[in-house]
């Protein structure tokens, strides 16, 4: 490890990759990165921290590189730079095997101690929100965010004095086509933090049981003195409980969990919710983030660090620096004709109910307007029906072409166009929209006023058209 003074990160735009990145550079490495010649959300972290960033894929790119990060994406291991590097003898580490390492700290010359958070969907914002708790709380913990920014620690990655390095823990294939290993079995915590287990990623898992035993195996590898903390209210959670041996601590709405949300209001953009455990009241905490699910979230991360041994009036104060973070129901900006814009990453059926539920509690009286951008062919295959019934709450739906992943080829027997026209039997308002400039021209003629919300929705690229839009 003492001989790598040079990492070079493949796709390093990616939101995976742009913290290791991060990190890599505080910690004083040279660190080069190079990706497509696109626009990305990780772009402004990546120039803060000074991160050179070549345009394309090269073999030029490995001049002096002692190790190579790559993504899956991108032809993953048979992408000329990885081909290259092999040939060279440059060790290479992928994504998620790069997470596991930079986690037990011996690149770094020191150790930590791993705290994951995985789960279907939230992981990413609970991930932030420990991590507000841990920095606030003068902890200083080092992180890797899969997001583009986290306006309340600054970046989605960092290198911390501290002995906690927290990382999102993510169940997708390290490698899609050659290593199918689970990321999160890179990694190797004494804690961990599931949000949630639901069908998702059709491309690598065949059933929720496949996942479901993925997640199982990676509770099993934490250490006898090492704790699990999993939402009680999700059913498949409950099923991995059942078998697990190890320590565990449950959150959640039900009463039957340990640790238990009484109560959640929200106001003037925050939520505030109340936590019991054991018959006790711990009082009231409060985020400035909207949603019964982001109240789910912040318990999560709140039972994390009590477990870590955190007292119960730091982690208050300390959570309630938490904003939010780039894509996750972010605050865009308002029209010159009155709506205000939201961007959200929601581009699964519950991601997308639970966003909307949580508009439409919150703001009643306005109009809804919703532009899903779907997200690769096998999710929206996969999860046809699901998409269909997950619109309720907005009041007008735009549906663009389907954002196909780097990683699969087109599958012409699924469309956005065939989705419209399902949804369009229970529901009104709804257009098919392939592109950014058909959204555009339609919102532009139907000048939105003040009594509109417009949220743009999904993984891919949907978040460009805010770009176009005339704000004041």
């Amino acid at each position: 490890m003492n001989k790598i003074k040079n990492i070079h990160f493949l796709g390093v735009k990616g939101v995976g990759m742009a913290p290791l990145a991060i990190i890599a550079k505080e910690a004083g490495f040279k660190v080069t990165g190079c990706d497509i010649d696109e626009e990305f959300i990780t772009d402004i972290a990546l120039k803060k921290a000074g991160i050179e960033v070549f345009k394309n894929f090269s073999s030029e790119h490995l001049e002096n590189v002692d190790l190579l990060i790559t993504t899956g994406a991108h032809g993953g291991f048979e992408n000329v730079e990885v081909v290259e590097a092999k040939k060279r003898g440059i060790p290479i580490w992928t994504q998620g095997q790069a997470v596991g390492e930079f986690m037990k700290g011996e690149l770094f010359g020191r150790s930590f101690l791993g705290i994951s958070i995985a789960g279907s969907h939230g992981k990413t914002t609970t991930t932030a929100m420990l991590a507000t708790i841990l920095k606030y709380g003068s902890y200083d913990p080092s992180f890797v965010v899969g997001t583009g920014d986290i306006p309340c620690l600054g970046s989605p990655g960092h290198f911390g004095r501290g002995k906690y390095f927290v990382a999102e823990a993510d169940e997708y294939a390290t490698e899609p086509r050659h290593d199918k290993t689970p990321k999160f079995l890179w990694q190797h915590p004494i804690l961990s933090i599931f949000t949630n287990i639901e069908f998702d990623h059709p491309d690598v898992y065949e059933s929720i049981d496949q996942m479901r035993n993925d997640f199982s195996t990676f509770a099993n590898r934490l250490p006898d003195n090492g704790a699990l903390i999993a939402c009680g209210d999700d059913s498949q959670s409950k099923k991995l409980i059942k078998s697990y041996k190890g320590k565990v601590v449950t959150f959640g709405f039900s009463p039957n969990n340990d640790f238990i949300l009484d109560r959640v209001t929200v106001s003037d953009g925050k939520t505030f919710f109340w936590v019991s455990s054991r018959g006790t009241s711990l009082g009231e905490f409060s985020i400035n983030v909207v949603g019964d699910f982001n109240a789910l979230n912040a318990l999560g991360a709140i039972v994390g660090a009590l477990e870590l041994g955190l007292s119960i009036a730091k982690i208050k104060t300390s959570i309630s620096y938490f904003t939010g973070s780039k894509r996750r129901f972010e605050f865009v900006g308002s029209l010159k004709t009155g709506a205000k814009v939201f961007d959200d990453y929601a581009h699964h059926p519950t991601e997308i109910k639970r966003t909307l539920a949580a508009v439409k509690k919150n703001n009643s009286k306005l109009k809804i307007v919703c532009i899903f951008q779907p997200h690769t062919y096998s999710r929206t295959k996969a999860l046809f029906s699901d998409f269909v019934t997950s619109f309720y709450d907005a009041d007008t739906i735009m549906l663009m072409d389907i954002y196909p992943s780097l990683r699969e080829e087109k599958d012409s027997t699924v469309s956005s166009e065939l989705l419209a026209q399902k949804i369009s039997q229970t529901h009104k308002g709804v257009l098919f929209l392939p592109d950014e400039s058909s959204v555009i021209e339609y919102i532009d003629q139907k000048k939105y006023d003040d009594n509109t919300i417009i949220i743009t929705m999904g993984a891919g690229d949907v978040y460009k058209i805010s770009e176009k839009l005339d704000f004041r």
